[in-house]
């Protein structure tokens, strides 16, 4: 669920996250006072405001500790414009890697649905007011039409006294089956904008990236035609609700609302941040990752930025990269970009007692998902405290002697152990199946104790 920024704290910040992430109490509290000095910074001066620079937060740990889940969980925690990239999608290796620009073209892009969103919600009463009128319109064509002014238009001419009254009756009757839902069957024809541009060949160097910038305007030369489409009452609903909202919204407010909110609350997560570290005096592969440093450093330190929507200054966006930094170490950054991530936060590897926690405790728990999923089939999944300490074990163990992936590996013992009952399911409709720690052990120890099969399966 998503909460004003504005009036939570960073207690209230980690209380959230900790609905979802088990342990990483570091790099939580980091995370959560790094967004609370967002909405410090707002209610300073405007001479100070400017010169409070973010504080960029690099998060180190090995893969599927939490890292990434943090920032998914921000994004859905908080209404700041936020996008989640990785380091690796710009790199050159054997291809052209994406601009890096194209992360902040992204979160603006977010942002403005964001802030759509919004606004549309303020006007949804009204457009689905005169979103019914259409399509009464549509189902008494002639018949008692709705005035203008219920449309939203201004009346032409007005009726003269010898003018007979309009008949509302059949339209009122209309309405209430409408309203019941006794016409969503019923076909209508409505008009549809049509939205799809033609093909475009490019043959140029031009790449996408670079076309995203203005390519906005191809909708004012292609777009904006109408075509007719029979469809029900229950679709054509929702078409005309779409439109009726988007006409009672202005896209140039709305635009300057996105991209003042990304100057001023924009957060970029940035993945996979070792993979583009490269070690001194090596050529290659490496001198491409130092260039995508190069090209991610005046992002980060503060640049103007093009995109579709105008220019983004990027001087106060929060940067948050990650990584596992196994092969590497962020002193490999090349200097200017270490000293732009000044808060560095190591997570801890899982233990076993963790384990336990993420397969029971978090709202998405493993088990309550594997629960809920065959409640659906009419199975009951018992799992008693036994079998899910046993479980716990084996994927510590499984972690211990071959790739350490983190609670990701969770997630391929419970598909192996489950794997009969999910696919037997509707079969034994109505029984409760009891998972203890011998069923766990039966299901995964010639797994387990086969090291070279249980390198490929688990």
């Amino acid at each position: 669920m998503k909460m004003d920024l504005d009036s939570l704290t960073p207690k209230q910040i980690v209380e959230q996250l900790d609905k979802y992430i088990v342990g990483q109490n570091k790099a939580k509290k980091a995370v959560a006072i790094a967004l609370r000095n967002r909405t410090r910074r707002q209610r300073l001066s405007e001479e100070m405001r400017d010169e409070v620079a973010p504080k960029n937060i690099i998060m180190i740990g090995p893969t599927g500790v939490g890292k990434t889940e943090i920032a998914r969980r921000l994004s859905r925690l908080c209404k700041a414009p936020f996008v989640k990239v990785e380091a690796t999608k710009y790199t050159e290796v054997g291809y052209v890697g994406r601009d890096v620009e194209s992360m902040i073209r992204d979160l603006v892009s977010g942002a403005v649905s964001m802030v759509k969103t919004e606004l549309q919600e303020q006007v949804r009463e009204e457009a689905q007011r005169r979103a019914e009128e259409t399509l009464l319109d549509l189902l008494l064509p002639g018949v008692g039409k709705a005035p203008a002014a219920a449309r939203g238009a201004i009346p032409q001419v007005q009726p003269g006294p010898e003018q007979p009254a309009p008949v509302s009756s059949t339209r009122e009757k209309f309405r209430e089956k409408l309203r019941s839902g006794e016409l969503e069957d019923k076909t209508v024809e409505v008009n549809v904008t049509s939205s799809q541009f033609p093909a475009i060949e490019i043959f140029s160097g031009t790449g996408l990236e670079e076309m995203d910038v203005n390519i906005g305007n191809l909708g004012n030369i292609f777009g904006g035609r109408k075509k007719r489409k029979k469809t029900t009452v229950a679709r054509a609903r929702d078409i005309l609700l779409a439109e009726e909202m988007d006409k009672l919204i202005d896209m140039e407010r709305v635009t300057e609302q996105a991209v003042n909110r990304v100057e001023q609350m924009g957060i970029v997560f940035i993945d996979e941040m070792d993979k583009i570290a490269s070690r001194q005096n090596v050529s290659g592969v490496d001198v491409s990752r130092e260039g995508v440093q190069r090209d991610i450093l005046p992002i980060v330190e503060g640049s103007k930025v093009h995109t579709r929507y105008g220019i983004v200054d990027t001087s106060h966006i929060l940067f948050i990269a990650a990584g596992a930094f196994h092969m590497s170490k962020p002193s490999d950054l090349i200097p200017e970009l270490q000293g732009r991530f000044p808060l560095r936060v190591e997570l801890q590897a899982l233990t076993s007692e963790d384990f336990v926690k993420i397969l029971t405790q978090p709202r998405n728990a493993l088990i309550k998902q594997y629960e809920e999923l065959l409640r659906t089939e009419g199975v009951e999944l018992v799992f008693d405290d036994q079998a899910i300490r046993r479980i716990a074990e084996i994927a510590n163990e499984v972690n211990s002697r071959t790739e350490n992936i983190g609670a990701r590996r969770l997630h391929t013992i419970m598909e192996s152990l489950l794997e009969e009952v999910s696919f037997n399911a509707t079969d034994i409709e109505g029984q409760t199946v009891n998972i203890t720690e011998k069923y766990v052990d039966d299901r995964l120890k010639d797994i387990v104790e086969d090291q070279d099969l249980s390198r490929f399966i688990l």
